[in-house]
């Protein structure tokens, strides 16, 4: 029997999280308390704001139902770990679709984490080996928590850099976000040694070091640190514009577009056509407008056209007379 009510609240707050209806009966028999017991504790979750939903019945019962907001989970320590795994895997290899909340989730979770489940964590990162596309860019975890921590917090961070062309320095900054583009992970930041704002490959960051130093926001030029990013990219790269006729719905092409690459628009029900402004080089973009899986055509650039066919062309000679030889049997077991 549960005789401190804290500690008794928690733990019928962990059943109720289990996606079940629970007989009152048998929370009264896994809390060791009686029925009227739970009735009680059941209305002080309520008055804590958590949503729980009473059903009639012979026995009764009840389960946690979605409110307006979400309020605080409970984990037993496997449900800790499993989270934490997951969140680390996605954070650390920017993956598409998992952006700063993902980060922001981990490094309150990993904040809070006993040490023997920090070390579990660990363990199994260490003992995991991700399948990944892209250019396989990685980024420790920690580093990762640590910027977010200093974000939300407007703490200073210093860290060392190492820049495209191998110069090493050391940077002391006011972190404004963290922006994910689907392969990378940048941080928008005031450089103060530098006195402007400045983009950062995640990583390219080592030694990340949150100071202890507040700092009230600065306004970023743009408003918004992904539009900050998108022109920092542009002015790095040339920029050009590419129009390309898709073979296919728009719908069905804009789900496989980069977000940034923008929106084709509708010819007819089987066909549509892009104007975008990119910065790819374009032996990469005649590789990204391959990959989408739709026969296309490209009106402009021209650079972008030899580039095509010269992919076609390489492609080509790669696969040679195989459609001629004898089919092979399967070289693995690997589906």
């Amino acid at each position: 029997m549960t005789t401190d009510t804290p500690a008794r609240l928690l733990q019928l707050l962990s059943l109720l999280q289990t996606p079940r209806e629970w007989p009152g009966g048998e929370l009264a028999d896994r809390l060791g308390v009686s029925r009227r017991t739970v009735r009680r504790d059941v209305e002080r979750l309520r008055d804590l704001g958590y949503p729980v939903q009473a059903t009639m019945g012979s026995d009764g019962g009840y389960r946690l139902v979605a409110g307006k907001a979400m309020p605080p989970l409970v984990l037993d320590d496997e449900e800790a770990v499993a989270i934490a795994v997951g969140l680390r895997a996605g954070a650390g290899h920017a993956l598409e679709g998992v952006d700063e909340a993902s980060v922001r989730a981990l490094a309150k979770l990993e904040q809070v984490l006993p040490g023997r489940l920090r070390h579990r964590v660990s363990t199994l990162q260490a003992a995991t080996t991700p399948l990944t596309s892209g250019d396989g860019a990685t980024i420790a975890p920690e580093t990762l928590t640590v910027m977010a921590s200093t974000v939300a917090g407007h703490e200073r961070l210093r860290f060392a850099y190492r820049a495209a062309d191998g110069t090493e320095s050391r940077r002391l900054t006011e972190p404004y976000r963290l922006v994910s583009t689907g392969r990378r992970w940048y941080l928008v930041a005031y450089d103060l040694d530098r006195e402007d704002w400045r983009t950062f490959r995640v990583d390219r960051v080592s030694d990340p070091f949150a100071t202890g130093a507040r700092f009230a926001p600065r306004e970023l030029p743009t408003g918004s640190a992904a539009e900050y990013l998108r022109r920092s990219m542009y002015r790095a790269q040339e920029s050009y514009d590419v129009v390309v006729t898709f073979a296919a719905p728009a719908t069905a092409v804009a789900a496989r577009l980069p977000h940034w690459m923008g929106a084709p628009e509708p010819l007819d029900g089987g066909s549509c056509r892009l104007r975008a402004t990119v910065s790819d080089p374009k032996d990469w973009m005649a590789v990204r407008l391959a990959m989408l899986g739709y026969d296309f055509t490209v009106q402009e650039p021209a650079e972008l056209v030899e580039a095509v066919r010269a992919l076609g062309d390489r492609l080509t000679r790669a696969a040679g007379d195989v459609g001629e030889r004898p089919a092979a049997g399967h070289a693995g077991d690997g589906g």
